[in-house]
């Protein structure tokens, strides 16, 4: 099961494919396009801040256990699921609050899952959560902000 959520998990696809159904069925293409953006600029700053960090995956560090996946080798932290997968819960829970606890216990899901096949530290999918929910947080804001200034331009 949570080999599948890792596979599944892999560049945002998982939240990709279900922010499509969701705002398909409500017609709210502008969530869809956010969510998106959300999972893009997660996986940008995991990457750079991976670099950053430079942290050695355990697999990597340690002869065993094997990975139940393969292993990539670029740095660990932050996990690169975890920070897609809780930006895209982030944001498609503020269009369906309802949503929310499911959309987490599977963001919670996909990060774990990472620590279960032995490729990323459990502090690497907190990172990555927190980044996530940062990333989703801000571009809301940023999207209210300009939304607001627009409305409060004089015509003409």
């Amino acid at each position: 099961m949570f080999e599948g959520l890792t596979y599944a998990g892999r560049l945002g696809l998982l939240w990709i494919v279900l922010a499509l159904v969701l705002c398909g069925i409500y017609r709210r293409w502008g969530t869809l396009a956010l969510t998106v953006v959300a999972i893009a600029v997660a996986d940008w700053s995991a990457a750079g801040l991976k670099a950053l960090f430079d942290r050695e995956r355990p697999s990597l560090r340690y002869a065993e256990p094997e990975p139940l996946v393969h292993t990539a080798h670029d740095p660990s932290f932050p996990s690169g699921h975890a920070a897609t997968s809780f930006a895209a819960a982030t944001m498609l829970s503020f269009a369906f609050p309802r949503l929310t606890p499911a959309l987490f216990v599977l963001a919670a899901a996909v990060a774990f899952s990472r620590v279960y096949v032995g490729v990323h530290y459990p502090l690497d999918v907190i990172g990555g959560a927190a980044l996530g929910v940062l990333v989703a947080t801000a571009l809301r804001r940023l999207v209210r902000a300009l939304q607001q200034s627009r409305r409060a331009m004089p015509a003409g």
